[in-house]
């Protein structure tokens, strides 16, 4: 019996495929106080599995994307259909800020993405939030505009301008002539405010700004950056010299009185200028500018930043900070220079100079590092250690003698130490801590320590002679002190100025002085001493004018306090 041969199983009809269930998802969603949705990727595009209101409002006011009804290939196009695409292949991050739309209506929002369980059939999904920044994004920029202007005159502040140099340094515009960097600063405003309020030293900053921008070209550009100072970028065709001419458009836009309440005040500026080289920073940039305004003050016409100048100003800042170094190391020497007596040729004193051998530079002049003293102040500091080095060394000489040596020791007074220092003191506790007589000290002072504060010298002065101290006066004759000075202060010498003894085998004008400077000293009783002697001819012409005491290479050069005494001792024993 043949059987039947057996048919094959019936094949089941495909199962239509179900939209999700979306109402527990829904529900959920809901509940978030931000736009939320969930999207599934589906072969054929994105799907929308569920969403919140906020997320349909979100999504119909804006053009980051658009869909139909759920369960359906949504998001085909747009910002959002994109970045879901990426994220879900692995190539954009979860968290992407945007802006919709631009000008004043545009708004900003800030997409995240976060993966969720897949569905059963493995097909991916994430949580969509899109959150609207407008309002945050435009406080934020309201704040920003707020904090880079200048309340007072509405420019743009510090902050701004600096950002506004990074601008132009990236504008390479036509390539000719670059951009340059001009400060403008109101001199003596201290003073104004001082004088007349601060309400009229903000009415002449207002008025200031105005004259400024009215001296600016199109394209100029013009910030506050200090509180009586101004920073302007302007652009160069024609190189450098555009900048100075608005340099000066200013000045003569600044010339015209400017009247406040009822008076006129009349107001000066310094200007400095400096060009603005490729790959400088902002900042530097802007200090460059300030360099040079600092150098207009004291030329009193605008200046152009050179950089040799910055580079000496550096040096001098270096110098400062090593100087306060070396003297709290006790870093520094003194140096001996003789002073002889030109009628007998003896040994009458030694002129103590400061020296600094520094470790890596090697001898630093006196002629650099005493003017940075004084600018810092450390000449205080320099000249108590000079004062009690030079009293210890004759003390010590002294003692290795056996007895009083018929010498002194000269000493520079600097005017900052007249001004700030208690003089009197210091050189009272040198000579208590080393038992020296005050008229083993002379101290040397110019004639600027009088004329800055005539009632102080004075004072000081007197102080000086109480403790039996010889006051010298230093450079006599360079200076421009009244000789009522020389009259009514306790000066015991005149030091005449090597400038006019150096010349006087030439110069028939500097004989002359040297002649009038010794009759004058003669005529108040005074002693004198001339510097810079180099030959033995000028040593022998001022021991026949009449003239005390010299110095000078003729005789020796700065000598270490062993090789003064050594010196000492030889003349002594020659007789001379």
């Amino acid at each position: 019996m043949a059987s039947a041969a057996a048919s094959p199983a019936p094949v089941p009809a495909a199962a239509p495929r179900e939209p999700p269930a979306v109402s527990d998802d829904a529900s959920l969603l809901d509940a978030l106080p931000l736009a939320a949705a969930i999207i599934a990727l589906e072969n054929d595009g994105l799907l929308l599995a569920a969403h919140n209101a906020e997320f349909e409002r979100t999504v119909e006011r804006s053009t980051v994307g658009q869909f139909t009804r759920l369960g359906e290939v949504c998001l085909r196009s747009g910002l959002l259909a994109e970045h879901l695409g990426g994220w879900f292949s692995g190539r954009a991050p979860g968290e992407v800020d945007f802006r919709d739309g631009d000008g004043f209506e545009a708004r900003y929002y800030r997409l995240r993405l976060t993966q969720l369980p897949p569905l059963g059939c493995g097909t991916p999904r994430c949580l969509v939030t899109v959150t609207d920044r407008t309002v945050e994004v435009q406080a934020e920029r309201n704040l920003r505009a707020e904090m880079l202007r200048d309340s007072l005159t509405g420019l743009p502040n510090r902050l701004a301008f600096t950002e506004m140099i990074e601008a132009a340094g990236a504008d390479k515009g036509d390539g000719r002539g670059g951009h340059a960097v001009l400060v403008v600063d109101l001199l003596r405003f201290s003073r104004i405010n001082e004088s007349m309020g601060s309400l009229a030293g903000d009415e002449l900053l207002i008025t200031f700004a105005r004259r400024l921008i009215s001296a600016l070209r199109a394209g100029d550009r013009l910030a506050r950056t200090g509180g009586n100072e101004f920073g302007v970028i302007v652009s160069l065709k024609n190189g450098i010299g555009d900048a100075m001419r608005t340099a000066e458009r200013i000045g003569k836009v600044l010339s015209a009185p400017f009247r406040l309440s009822e008076l006129e005040i009349r107001v000066e500026c310094a200007i400095g200028v400096a060009q603005m080289p490729a790959g400088l920073e902002p900042e530097e940039l802007f200090r460059n500018a300030q360099f040079a305004c600092k150098q207009a003050k004291l030329a009193r016409r605008p200046q152009v930043y050179q950089p040799e100048e910055a580079c000496a100003a550096r040096r001098r800042f270096s110098i400062e900070t090593e100087l306060r170094r070396a003297l709290e190391q006790d870093q520094l020497q003194l140096a001996y220079q003789p002073l002889i007596n030109l009628q007998t040729g003896r040994v009458a004193g030694f002129e103590a100079l400061a020296r600094w051998h520094h470790g890596e530079r090697g001898e630093i002049s006196p002629n650099e590092f005493i003017p940075v003293a004084e600018e810092s102040g450390l000449i205080l500091a320099l000249g108590q250690w000079a004062l009690h080095s030079a009293a210890r060394t004759l003390a010590e000489w002294d003692r290795q003698e056996g007895a009083a040596l018929p010498l002194y020791f000269a000493v520079n007074l600097s005017a900052i130490q007249v001004a700030r220092d208690d003089v009197a003191a210091v050189v009272g506790s040198a000579l208590r801590s080393s038992g020296l007589d005050g008229a083993r000290l002379s101290l040397e002072l110019t004639e600027s320590s009088i004329v800055q504060d005539p009632g102080r010298a004075t004072r000081v002065f007197d102080a000086l002679k109480a403790l039996g101290a010889t006051l010298a006066m230093d450079d006599f004759g360079t200076g421009y002190s009244s000789l009522a000075y020389l009259q009514r202060l306790p000066i015991d010498v005149l030091k005449i100025d090597r400038s006019f003894v150096s010349a006087m085998m030439v110069d028939p004008d500097s004989v002359a002085i040297v002649r009038a400077v010794l009759s004058l000293a003669e005529a108040l009783g005074m002693g004198t001493t001339a510097e810079g002697i180099e030959t033995r001819e000028l040593a022998a012409t001022l021991a026949a004018l009449g003239c005390d005491t010299g110095q000078g290479f003729f005789f020796a050069q700065p000598l270490t306090a062993e090789q003064a005494r050594a010196f000492f001792r030889e003349r002594r024993n020659k007789g001379r």
